[in-house]
């Protein structure tokens, strides 16, 4: 199947944190980042709105009385907010250049950038490309959902920065999940691994493609390609082949734009 191709893919993603090779339908579409990064992007860009409900009701620092019920002396006044909540969800400029003549505006920021801070170069860089208008309103939630239109992010996925692109929203909803506690759950997969036979399958809500966390395998399925895997599996009573000229019988079958390939051994007599 396209995902468990044996056949080496010499060109990587340019995503850093990937290390998944691109194969011919992404090649030919010019990508420079891989098809599960593109979709991991779209999911991220549809839950930054979701997020931003959690952290707006998450900028007052939470109160607790003093342990003895008496006064507590303190130097300073604390602030009224929650100084991380308030970096991420603060403004940003549309341009890149300040007026800043005593030089102290990088001193003035502390903690990572904001939501709309990190998606701006992005919209930019992709409106003064393709001449295309940016949102009207540069609030977080405009902006991730202009990034998350299709041709836009198909756009994207084809660009040199691409990679870049993708490490910084992974980064960013590291930040912001690192606040919220809001995170995608991974679920064990009971079925063999096509390519491997491990019990290695996990399953990351919302991601496009279940993963084998076997270190040396490491492949990448659609839910269709295990259910046709499970099915053909039963049905002749064998087991995936990896061997090289084995005399077994290869199955193909579409599954979307491509041929899903499996190749099983003649059942043990």
């Amino acid at each position: 199947m396209a995902t468990t191709d044996t056949s080496p893919h010499t060109t990587p993603c340019l995503a850093a944190t990937c290390h998944r090779g691109l194969r011919d339908n992404e090649l030919a579409n010019r990508q420079t980042i891989c098809t599960p990064c593109v979709h991991v992007i779209r999911v991220w860009l549809d839950e930054i709105p979701k997020q931003i409900i959690v952290l707006e009701g998450s900028r007052l620092r939470e109160t607790t009385g003093a342990g003895t019920g008496g006064r507590v002396a303190i130097r300073t006044a604390p602030l009224p907010g929650r100084p991380d909540v308030l970096n991420l969800l603060g403004p940003a400029a549309w341009a890149d250049g300040i007026r800043d003549p005593y030089g102290d505006a990088r001193d003035d920021h502390d903690g990572p950038l904001p939501i709309a801070g990190v998606l701006i170069p992005w919209v930019r860089a992709i409106s003064d490309e393709r001449r295309w208008n940016p949102p009207a309103s540069l609030t977080p939630q405009a902006l991730a959902a202009w990034l998350a239109v299709p041709r836009v992010l198909d756009y994207a996925s084809r660009r040199p920065w691409a990679g870049d692109m993708r490490d910084e929203l992974h980064e960013l909803m590291r930040t912001i999940r690192s606040i919220t506690r809001l995170r995608p759950q991974r679920r064990p997969i009971a079925q063999p691994c096509p390519r491997c036979d491990g019990l290695t399958l996990v399953q990351t809500d919302h991601q496009l493609y279940i993963e084998c966390t076997d270190d040396d395998c490491k492949a990448l399925y659609t839910r269709d390609e295990l259910a046709i895997a499970a099915r053909l599996d039963i049905a002749k009573g064998s087991r995936v082949c990896l061997t090289k000229n084995c005399a077994g019988e290869t199955y193909e079958i579409p599954t979307g734009r491509l041929i899903t390939r499996i190749h099983y051994c003649a059942p043990a007599t």
